[in-house]
């Protein structure tokens, strides 16, 4: 296995090796992970993979940016400083480096929050999706405390290819979706709640213990995986 792998695929830049057959292998280009680095180390690892797309004439590697997640405002400000073309998009966490493709794809996927605490959650999936061309509904606080609020808005979302359901405090409602609709649900706990949700523990066990069948759990607080899980889809669908 090992003398099949490239000696160009990936770029040591002394603190990162960079990915940059990523998009080739999981038709996405390697996502940088904010916290923890410094603004200097993000920029740095977004220039490296900007510049092995611009050497890249694949399909898979047709955008023109590079993304990070979990990113704060600091960082923003101080990456703003080192490179001119960046963008911030401050309640998902999300700052692109290059331009946004124009890409778009023949696959919706709706994001529905429970409660407006799991918002940023949300739109971390929904921000990442439309980055790669998916065609996103936003159904925001229709949590089960009122779910006529969750009935009263089936029709934005009904006809998705597939849901992400965010939710915070008990995690019920990707049960309650995953019982309405038939397309792929992807549930997300968040660490919203009192003490015994437990930072999102609470939540994850109710979602993996779902009594809809086939819905799909990622991990607490993690839009950005749910995000990737429908856009593997997509990407299938879209070949």
């Amino acid at each position: 296995m090992t003398e099949n792998l490239k000696q160009d695929s990936f770029e040591n830049i002394d603190f990162a090796c960079v990915d940059h057959d990523r998009a080739l292998r999981q038709g996405v280009s390697e996502v940088i992970f904010a916290p923890g680095k410094t603004a200097e180390q993000i920029v740095a690892i977004a220039k490296s993979l900007l510049q092995a797309q611009s050497q890249t004439r694949s399909q898979a590697q047709l955008q023109s940016f590079a993304l990070a997640t979990r990113v704060s405002e600091e960082q923003y400000l101080e990456a703003k400083k080192l490179f001119e073309q960046v963008y911030y998009f401050k309640q998902a966490g999300i700052m692109r480096f290059g331009a946004m493709q124009e890409r778009k794809l023949d696959f919706k996927v709706g994001v529905l929050s429970a409660g407006t605490s799991d918002i940023p959650v949300a739109e971390e999936a929904a921000v990442f999706l439309e980055h790669y061309g998916v065609q996103v509904s936003r159904v925001f606080d229709v949590g089960v405390a009122g779910i006529h609020r969750l009935l009263a808005r089936v029709k934005e979302f009904e006809q998705s290819d597939a849901v992400i359901v965010v939710a915070g405090m008990d995690g019920a409602l990707p049960s309650v979706v995953g019982g309405l609709l038939s397309c792929p649900v992807i549930a997300v706990p968040t660490s919203i709640g009192y003490g015994t949700a437990f930072g999102g523990i609470a939540p994850l066990m109710t979602m993996l213990n779902s009594c809809a069948s086939g819905v799909t759990v990622v991990n607490i607080d993690n839009g950005f995986g749910a995000a990737m899980a429908c856009l593997r889809l997509a990407n299938q669908v879209n070949k």
